[in-house]
């Protein structure tokens, strides 16, 4: 995806990191097979695919109904097919028009607040409050893909199964 310019300068790394999350998202998406969606590691647990499209409807929800992005019909949100690639592409296709719009919204309008659930937040609230929700999700997810015996891609740095010349876990105070 490419990021826009944002109205608001002050503003250019929320866009940026909306984008470089949404990536991050899809990354450990792609590291599971059509046949692990229906894995639960717990029988409380939702399973990969629930996951999934959670991901789908909530994001598209937190955009349409308290940031005011257009949006599709939420009977419009999930794909056509049950695969992981018909998942992540999905995911990928929604959030392009939302740095679009994110892109035009001045900085008064991130300081616009809106009703969130039961109470009134600011827009950049709401705005961080959905990569955390986000990524709360894609950490569930890389729990998953341990549970599966599969590798867990680097997200924020250097993993058990992925990492690179200079990589520092921070281990150690040195």
């Amino acid at each position: 995806m490419t990021v826009p310019r944002a109205a608001a300068p002050l503003l250019q790394h929320a866009l940026e990191t909306y984008e470089s999350e949404t990536a991050k998202t899809a990354s450990v998406w792609s590291a599971f097979v059509d046949a692990d969606l229906p894995f639960r590691p717990h029988e409380r647990s939702s399973t990969a695919r629930e996951v999934m499209k959670h991901q789908l409807l909530s994001e598209r929800r937190f955009f349409a109904e308290f940031l005011g992005s257009p949006e599709p019909a939420a009977s419009e949100t999930l794909p056509g097919a049950d695969s992981v690639e018909a998942y992540r592409a999905r995911f990928l296709e929604l959030a392009e028009p939302r740095l679009a719009f994110l892109a035009r919204q001045p900085e008064s309008w991130w300081l616009e607040t809106a009703r969130f659930f039961d109470v009134d937040r600011q827009h950049v609230w709401i705005f961080w409050r959905r990569v955390l929700h986000s990524a709360h999700h894609r950490t569930q997810l890389t729990t998953y893909l341990r549970a599966l015996g599969k590798s867990v891609p680097s997200t924020y740095g250097p993993t058990a199964d992925v990492t690179w010349s200079g990589a520092d876990p921070t281990l150690a105070a040195r």
